[in-house]
């Protein structure tokens, strides 16, 4: 793992070090990185979804397309009743 160092003005700092205390992270660090790994996941479904507004329309959705997708959502529902 590598070591990176940055600078908080105070008020980040306080920030930071109450956000540790309050949501039961062990370091400041933690926090940070959880921090950045958030910021990948949004950048990644920007990406995705940017590409799906880029990408041709698909088929049209009408009443038997909804209907499809009940069948498949209540399948699972029926079998673990029967269980």
């Amino acid at each position: 793992m590598s070591t990176m160092n940055i600078s908080l003005p105070d008020s980040l700092k306080a920030f930071v070090d109450e956000q540790v205390g309050e949501r039961g992270y062990g370091t400041s660090s933690e926090y940070v990185r959880e921090l950045i790994r958030r910021d990948q996941e949004r950048q990644q479904l920007r990406g995705l979804l940017l590409q799906g507004a880029a990408s041709a329309p698909a088929a049209g959705v009408d009443e038997a397309y909804y209907e499809g997708l009940r069948k498949r959502v209540q399948k699972p529902a029926k079998r673990r009743a029967k269980a």
